[in-house]
């Protein structure tokens, strides 16, 4: 039988910001944007959660509902070196991590504890990651314990709603092995990982309100009206979950994008802008060494329309002039002059490895890079399109190299001193990007 502890660090980012200012405990307070920067809630200390705020609702609403509201700015370098912190204490209590956000873990522990171990062995190994986690950090955590990840996780969530109405919930939530569907059944069948607001109103529809209804039902009728799902549904319910700990995920994506605070119709501020994006992108690609076949651009307009294209390249790349080059060719596509934009995104997909350069020398695979297209749009500020450079041509193979080279100078650069030291000419003075992590 497995043992598996979920840990869910408490209101993450707002206790970071206390540790920073200890004048904020006890004090409702929100992370995130001003309203009048379109601010959104990233995460909302428990006073506030008493009046109704909650994560990933717009600043204005939450201050709608809590005047006196404190916003305090994100500061996620500061939360993910903290993430890193109590990853690393669980990679101390056992290698069978499995992390799931900045501020989630689930744990394997099955080979701390003896075959025939007592419920109450399992509370107290939980109880010493939490304690632990409290003395060494300064953070307080709600854990989850079950013989499998989901039950754990919403034994968690369990153990917090049941709390009370606390600064910080510090939960312990632990279910016997044979009592998973039990503890599930008088629960609401939105508790299951899966059901959202479209399946929660389908299943009532059916009468199926509960996770014991869920249960009840004949697993064959909810295969045959939801497919797969609907069967996986069924196991769940019954408090059936075999996934096992996964300690490494493979990124399968890199990602930037940031909500303008007035809409914007300029084309010079999408395309700088644009530029800050993919430098973002190419940092963190780098950083990771990978490189990207495929350039996926994102636009929000005003009534929330959000149209995507995407472009793949013939040989994978993380050279700024070419990725740049791809996600300007799309915005031309897909915006129309004046229109506005809320939002901009750009994302690279189909990662590899790269190999590492010397810093001086040309990249060994030059000739395959040489072939990935641009479009002169890529330096141009100006929104026509233009034809395609000749990628087999000498001077577009020199060209290449310098911008390996270059690049790879900037990485060994933003590795020593830091990002904003030296960065690629841009018309715009600032653009600021903003990260949105879920709490």
């Amino acid at each position: 039988m497995r043992t598996i502890i979920h840990v869910d660090l408490d209101a993450f980012f707002c206790a970071i910001e206390e540790q920073r200012d200890p004048s904020l405990h006890g004090k409702a307070f929100a992370v995130g944007a001003q309203p009048n920067q379109r601010g959104v809630v990233a995460s909302c200390s428990y006073p506030a959660r008493h009046h109704g705020v909650r994560s990933a609702m717009a600043m204005a609403r939450a201050l709608s509902l809590c005047p006196q509201l404190i916003i305090v700015p994100s500061r996620h370098a500061a939360y993910r070196a903290a993430s890193a912190q109590v990853m690393a204490l669980l990679h101390s209590v056992t290698p069978q991590v499995e992390q799931i956000s900045i501020d989630e873990a689930f744990l394997d522990v099955s080979a701390l504890l003896p075959e025939d171990a007592e419920p109450e062995a399992a509370y107290r190994l939980a109880q010493h990651c939490q304690q632990r986690i409290k003395r060494e950090l300064q953070l307080s955590c709600s854990v989850g314990v079950a013989s499998n990840k989901m039950v754990a996780k919403i034994a968690t969530d369990y153990g917090k709603a049941n709390a009370g109405k606390k600064n910080s919930p510090q939960a312990i939530c632990v279910v016997p092995p044979g009592e998973e569907a039990a503890f599930l059944a008088p629960l609401p069948t939105s508790a299951l990982w899966g059901v959202g607001p479209k399946t929660e109103a389908a299943l009532a529809r059916l009468g199926l309100n509960t996770i014991g209804d869920l249960a009840r039902h004949p697993p064959e009728d909810l295969l045959r009206r939801f497919g797969q799902h609907g069967y996986d549904l069924s196991q769940h319910a019954r408090g059936i979950d075999k996934r096992p700990i996964v300690t490494f995920r493979e990124v399968k994506s890199v990602s930037s994008e940031t909500t303008f605070v007035h809409d914007v119709t300029d084309w010079d501020q999408l395309h700088d802008t644009l530029r800050e994006l993919v430098d973002d992108v190419v940092h963190r690609l780098q950083r990771h060494q990978l490189q990207g076949s495929t350039v996926k651009l994102k636009l929000r307009w005003p009534d929330f329309t959000t149209p995507t294209r995407q472009m793949t390249l013939p040989a994978p790349t993380d050279e700024t002039g070419a990725l740049l080059g791809a996600a300007t060719s799309i915005l031309q596509q897909l915006w129309i002059e004046g229109t506005p934009v809320r939002l901009l995104g750009v994302g690279v997909t189909g990662l590899s490895s790269r190999e590492q350069l010397s810093l001086w020398d040309a990249p060994k695979k030059a000739e395959e890079h040489a072939k990935t297209p641009a479009r002169e749009a890529a330096s141009s500020d100006a929104p026509p399109a233009s034809e395609p450079a000749v990628a087999d041509s000498p001077e577009w193979q020199k060209h290449q190299e310098k911008q390996q080279k270059l690049q790879h100078v900037l990485e060994l650069l933003h590795k020593r001193f830091g990002p904003s030291l030296v960065q690629r000419g841009c018309r715009n003075k600032t653009i600021h990007i903003e990260r949105f992590d879920n709490d």
